[in-house]
């Protein structure tokens, strides 16, 4: 008597209370057999699947690449205007941005090469935009940081474009959308 109850009841994956077989619904397609039953009760079946988890954004590609040491730190080395080599230590993050931002190579797991000297740099922005200002479209001869040190921006030829002293100047610490704005808009 006892396995005739047991097959009688079967319980829900969802839900997981012990119902009545005919609480679940048959199986469809070829292959079932006309006994088969799903593992879902009815009432579970037709109330919505809750929303899927929020996903977390996708690991940066260098953040894979690189490992970080006993302090959390990368080693960064590069070469200086007039040729002499230098290293020092960097956070993992800023390691990954400037790899993202093509900045930087990765050497080993533990070290980055920075790509540019400052008048490499400089002078890679400049010939990028040809030599013309972003914000007003005349001669370009310096180069601005499109979210400013200040606010978190880095040296990078993502964050970096080409511009006019007066533009640079009146720019100051201010976002390039909101000095953009304050342009377009008459005072």
């Amino acid at each position: 008597m006892i396995g005739a109850y047991c097959s009688l009841y079967k319980s829900c994956k969802r839900c997981g209370q012990s119902k009545y077989y005919r609480q679940f619904p048959p199986r469809g397609g070829r292959k079932a057999s006309g006994s088969s039953r799903k593992n879902i009760c009815r009432k579970c079946e037709r109330k919505k699947p809750a929303a899927p988890a929020p996903q977390a954004p996708p690991v940066p590609r260098a953040a894979k690449l690189l490992r970080q040491d006993r302090q959390g730190m990368i080693r960064m080395k590069g070469k200086s205007n007039n040729g002499r080599p230098w290293m020092q230590e960097i956070e993992w993050s800023l390691a990954v941005l400037l790899v993202e931002e093509q900045a930087a190579v990765v050497v080993t797991p533990y070290m980055i090469r920075r790509l540019y000297s400052n008048d490499d740099f400089r002078s890679m922005i400049m010939t990028r935009d040809h030599y013309t200002c972003r914000y007003c479209g005349g001669y370009g001869d310096t180069i601005d940081h499109i979210v400013p040190k200040s606010k978190g921006g880095h040296t990078t030829p993502v964050n970096c474009v080409c511009s006019c002293y007066a533009c640079n100047q009146s720019k100051a610490d201010q976002d390039a959308a909101g000095f953009m704005e304050k342009q377009r808009s008459p005072v």
